[in-house]
């Protein structure tokens, strides 16, 4: 059967915008540079949603065993994906390498700076029911320290802190989205409303389009989807922007449809494993991520944030259990 042919010139040049553009964080000028060779894995996971048909089956082949990758011929490597060595050859120019041999050598180095740095569990191996909890645990901690290490690589600070200062100062603060990521939004408001922010977090469609419509400048609005896809949450993102709000996106896609809506966009890397796919291993890369705001907010308004806790903390004193005298 004949493969679609790829443009592995212009997947490429997707590569550059989505993964070296967002690396130039603050304080790691070289990473920027060092991403072709050093986050292989998180270059593929990020062209992934770009992938179609055969590269895309390349794609999860690699994710799924990097160890194997990075010892399979690339005839092995064919015969895996379902694909042919022409595609694996598309492949490697689609990410930014010139053969197989430097994309062999990249995934290489990548797993054994993962196993150097204590991640010695095979990520990509699938959970079996009958696995001991001791092995499910390492399992999980590894994919867990994998997808936040993935995380700080994609997250721009001056992002984080653009955000910040626009929820500092706002008058009003709605967090938006559904599921999983409703969950997020709350753990959020519980934590910003604590040191005296004006916020709501709202699951409910029309609850929250009332409040976004509502929306004035200065405002602020933060949809949180893990795909960047959720059409409430991008319905609820797009009315708070026509209402002039400064709208936030968190999302683990930066070519989505809430990415490209907001002025501003957090990325969160996942790590998925068996019984926690992406949707769901999301969750503690973005807790992470909106913990660092919401320190950032809290640095920017930090009398405000000091005597709202001091209050808080007072007003609930009372109803904490009486320790032994």
């Amino acid at each position: 059967m004949a493969e679609p042919e790829m443009d592995g010139t212009a997947l490429t040049a997707v590569a550059d915008s989505l993964v070296r553009d967002r690396a130039a964080l603050n304080g790691i000028p070289q990473l920027a540079n060092d991403m072709a060779t050093d986050g292989v894995l998180l270059r593929v996971r990020t062209l992934l949603p770009e992938f179609t048909g055969a590269l895309q089956r390349v794609a999860e082949q690699v994710l799924a065993d990097p160890a194997a990758a990075s010892r399979a011929t690339i005839v092995e490597l064919a015969e895996r994906s379902g694909t042919s060595p022409a595609t694996i050859t598309r492949f490697c120019r689609a990410v930014g390498f010139d053969g197989y041999a430097d994309l062999r050598l990249g995934i290489a180095a990548e797993t054994g700076r993962a196993r150097s740095a204590g991640w010695t569990v095979d990520i990509g191996r699938e959970i079996q029911p009958n696995d001991p909890l001791e092995r499910v645990l390492g399992q999980i901690m590894a994919a867990d320290t994998r997808a936040m290490h993935d995380t700080a690589s994609l997250l721009d600070l001056g992002e984080v802190a653009r955000a910040a200062v626009a929820i500092a100062a706002a008058p009003r603060v709605n967090i938006f989205g559904a599921s999983g990521s409703a969950l997020v939004g709350e753990e959020m408001q519980f934590s910003l409303h604590r040191i005296g922010i004006p916020v709501w977090a709202w699951t409910d469609v029309h609850n929250g389009l009332a409040s976004a419509a509502l929306s004035r400048p200065g405002d602020v609005a933060l949809g949180i989807s893990h795909s960047g896809e959720t059409g409430e949450t991008i319905e609820l993102l797009a009315e708070a922007s026509s209402r002039g709000a400064t709208t936030i996106a968190l999302t683990s896609f930066p070519r989505s449809p809430l990415a490209e809506l907001a002025d501003i966009v957090l990325l969160t890397a996942t790590q998925a494993t068996t019984f926690r796919p992406d949707a769901l291993s999301a969750r503690h890369p973005q807790l992470v991520v909106l913990d660092l705001l919401y320190v950032a907010v809290a640095q920017r308004t930090h009398e405000r944030s000091h005597a709202a806790f001091q209050r808080t903390a007072q007003a609930v004193h009372g109803h904490k259990a009486a320790k032994d005298s």
